[in-house]
């Protein structure tokens, strides 16, 4: 009971309800508990307990106090944000009330047009010296608060300036560079675009110090501009451009909302492929570069789209996949097969893609098939050189035993023909053979009896001969022999 305390603007009331909004409370969020009695001179009913309420819960939006200013086809419009300076009702809120704004012409029939704007704002597209009539409302999105409509507000627009705004204004990513243009008819101009953060719009107040110049786009003549991409910071932008004309100034154009995500341009990957096992192909993917030390495309998270096919073939097969390395397995041995890629972003809601890339192709290995077979070809052809290198030898051999025969027989082949040559009996049957004897008479006189035999009866004297009797006659003709040289030499001393 001791507790509770006086509410201050509701003590000795006379009617039945009372207002306490000027108390300042320390918390809005925390539950309050209420009573109340009736008391008539020293006479008090007992205390009637309210049912418990947060503040914040049962506050209520009221209207919004409103200032504006006019330009010859625009109104800038200044909203005060529910609550006041010392209240702590709508403190934390400030930035995240949105304001629905109805405009109309100040005509007997009147076109109601709705529009969403923020505390500082700017209502576009409207005529010269003409009278425009608003109201506006502020709402809250969480938890779901809508207020009350402010007091209408009427003004006048002014006469038409003398240099007119540019108009269209539009921005592209091209390259790595953004692209402003916009619309102007006169000659003779020169502009100038400035920029701005998108969530300053959301802060109560005026923030005309906070707009900046865009580099490259100062008194240019035409009406169009390249800027830099690395001069606008990751982010929502607004972008305004104004034309001057000697000393005479246009007020500025409608304000351009310009998403840096949005208009960067998606650049296509860098493929590399090479061949792995026998009937396998590794693709690896990754991101261009700007610059040495620098990738591009790394705002967003990507997928990739790779299209792989055989070089003489036009049968694709497609694979989506978020990884950067892709394995193609069981292809044909020694074909050549060929790669493409491009990048796609992973959020659907920027639909963003870049193009394809430069197709790269690889042949494959050859498989175990193509290696067995040039292992039997190889020992084939080796054994092949073997063979043919044997029989040309035997065929020089009996070439050489047949043209060209060795003076001297070999002893083995000395024993059977020691009296025929071979050749002689190989390629003349016809031809007689004359040997020479020598017949020692007496130590004065050497005479010289040539014997002529025919060839085939000294074939069939030799044929008529055992191996044994022919070696003994060998040795006795070397017996022989050596007793006919040991007499000469006798009678040559003599």
């Amino acid at each position: 009971m001791d507790n509770w305390k006086k509410l201050p603007g509701c003590q000795h009331i006379t009617s039945t309800e009372c207002n306490f909004s000027s108390v300042k409370l320390k918390n809005v969020y925390e539950k309050i508990e209420l009573r109340i009695r009736a008391e008539k001179g020293n006479n008090a009913s007992q205390w009637h307990e309210v049912k418990p309420f947060i503040p914040f819960q049962k506050a209520q939006i009221g209207p919004l106090d409103v200032h504006l200013e006019a330009e010859d086809k625009a109104i800038i419009i200044h909203i005060s944000p529910p609550g006041t300076k010392d209240s702590i009702m709508w403190a934390m809120d400030h930035s995240s009330f949105i304001y629905s704004l109805v405009i109309w012409k100040n005509s007997p029939s009147p076109e109601e047009r709705t529009e969403t704007v923020y505390s500082r704002d700017k209502i576009y597209k409207l005529s010269p010296e003409t009278t425009y009539c608003l109201k506006v409302k502020a709402e809250l999105r969480s938890p779901r608060r809508v207020g009350l409509y402010s007091p209408v507000y009427c003004i006048n627009t002014t006469e038409k300036h003398k240099v007119p705004a540019p108009e269209n204004i539009e921005i592209d990513a091209e390259n790595q560079v953004y692209v402003l243009k916009w619309d102007y008819a006169y000659e003779n101009t020169t502009f100038r675009a400035q920029w701005s953060h998108e969530f300053l719009k959301r802060i109560p107040g005026s923030h005309s110090d906070k707009w900046k110049q865009i580099p490259n786009c100062e008194d240019v003549k035409t009406t169009h501009c390249v800027i830099p991409q690395n001069v606008f910071p990751e982010g929502i932008h607004r972008i305004r451009v104004q034309a001057s004309n000697g000393n005479n100034t246009s007020f500025w154009s409608e304000e351009k909302i310009f998403n840096t995500e949005m208009k960067t341009i998606l650049f296509p990957p860098v493929i590399s492929m090479k061949s792995v096992n026998d009937d396998s192909l590794h693709v690896s993917i990754g991101a261009p570069k700007e610059s040495e030390n620098k990738s591009v495309n790394q705002l967003y998270p990507l997928i990739y789209e790779v299209i792989f096919r055989e070089n003489t073939s036009n049968a694709e097969r497609k694979v989506v996949e978020k990884r950067t390395d892709f394995t193609f397995p069981n292809l044909k041995p020694l074909t050549v097969y060929c790669v493409k890629a491009r990048a796609l972003t992973e959020n659907d809601k920027w639909n963003k893609s870049s193009v394809f890339s430069d197709t790269v192709c690889e042949k494959t290995k050859p498989g175990n098939t193509s290696k067995t077979w040039l292992i039997a070809g190889i020992c084939t052809a080796l054994f092949s050189v073997i063979v043919a290198v044997y029989v040309v030898k035997v065929l020089l051999r009996c070439i050489n035993y047949v043209f060209f025969p060795s003076s001297k027989p070999p002893s083995t082949v000395d024993e059977y023909f020691s009296e025929p040559p071979v050749r002689n009996l190989l390629l003349s049957t016809s031809e007689e053979r004359t040997e020479r004897c020598s017949v020692i008479e007496n130590a004065n006189t050497l005479t010289v009896i040539e014997e002529t035999n025919p060839i085939d009866e000294d074939h069939k004297k030799y044929n008529s001969q055992t191996s044994q009797d022919s070696g003994n006659y060998s040795n006795e003709d070397e017996n022989s022999g050596s007793k006919i040289s040991e007499e000469l030499l006798q009678q040559e001393t003599v």
